[in-house]
């Protein structure tokens, strides 16, 4: 009778043991997919740009603050990659732009639904998807017409998708990553960062700002004394801004939230000469 029970209870724990392997194996190859997707989907709609190199690795803090002092103004500067705008919303027209961060895994096409809910189990191109999608919160208005806008993307396990955002809790990765890109058709945007921190899902952080006031004046301040890293720069109330935002696991529904000002280049799409006065200027 012994040798019977400990050979159901071996029996049992090998069983456990299976399911478990089995199930790490698929999320495992789910990642894979999702990885495999999103590469082959930057590899092909996406290029350097002619001076890339020079271009990506971005500026310091205290160049990024002075760059970003004449707010609507365009600059010279274009950005590092191109993006095939056409052929995305060939597959997607929820598509509105594309976000890159040079040396990390942030290199994916934003896009903007009709809810905020479908693209956290759907990819870029609305297939099922664990990864989700990078995409904009549906409270803002198009074209980052608002004073902030809200971009979510999942902090997978793997690194991939927002999971550097958390990162940027470190003054080093900071400094070596202080400026992200955002493309669009119409206007392509330096994102200088001067903010990162951890909040509620449900916090003030998370407050839409249509235009330039007061209030606008202190939401930043008050975000940026929150950061983990210290910017050399100042914000300008009369600027555009993103804030990015991906899960974290300090306490229940924390978020690691990255804020950056958004910077007019010289290019829409990535291609030099291509950005739109209006767009820049955001009428």
């Amino acid at each position: 009778m012994g040798k019977w029970i400990r050979r159901v209870v071996v029996l049992a724990v090998a069983g456990v043991f299976l399911y478990s392997m089995a199930s790490i194996g698929m999320t495992l190859y789910r990642y894979y997919i999702s990885d495999k997707s999103y590469d082959d989907t930057a590899e092909q709609f996406t290029a350097l740009a002619t001076g890339a190199e020079d271009a990506a690795g971005g500026t310091d803090g205290a160049e990024a603050g002075e760059r970003g002092s004449a707010p609507g103004s365009v600059g010279t500067e274009t950005a590092p990659i191109r993006v095939d705008f056409d052929g995305l919303r060939a597959v997607n027209g929820d598509i509105v732009g594309w976000i890159y961060c040079q040396d990390t895994p942030i290199n994916y096409p934003v896009v903007r639904g009709e809810d905020n809910e479908f693209y956290l189990h759907h990819g870029f191109d609305g297939a099922d998807s664990n990864s989700g999608a990078i995409f904009m919160e549906v409270q803002n208005r198009p074209g980052f017409a608002d004073a902030n806008t809200v971009i979510y993307g999942h902090h997978m396990k793997n690194g991939s998708m927002f999971a550097a955002l958390a990162e940027y809790a470190d003054q080093t990765f900071y400094e070596e990553h202080p400026v992200m890109w955002l493309l669009t058709p119409e206007q392509d945007y330096k994102i200088i960062v001067f903010s990162g921190y951890t909040a509620s899902a449900g916090s003030d952080t998370y407050q839409i700002f249509e235009g330039a006031s007061g209030e606008f004046d202190e939401y930043l301040e008050t975000v940026q004394g929150r950061s983990d890293f210290t910017a050399d720069m100042e914000p300008d109330g009369a600027a555009k801004y993103v804030l990015l935002s991906t899960c974290a696991y300090d306490f229940e529904d924390a978020r690691y939230v990255i804020h950056g000002m958004l910077v007019p280049v010289g290019s829409a799409a990535g291609v030099p000469g291509e950005a739109g006065q209006s767009a820049a200027s955001g009428d």
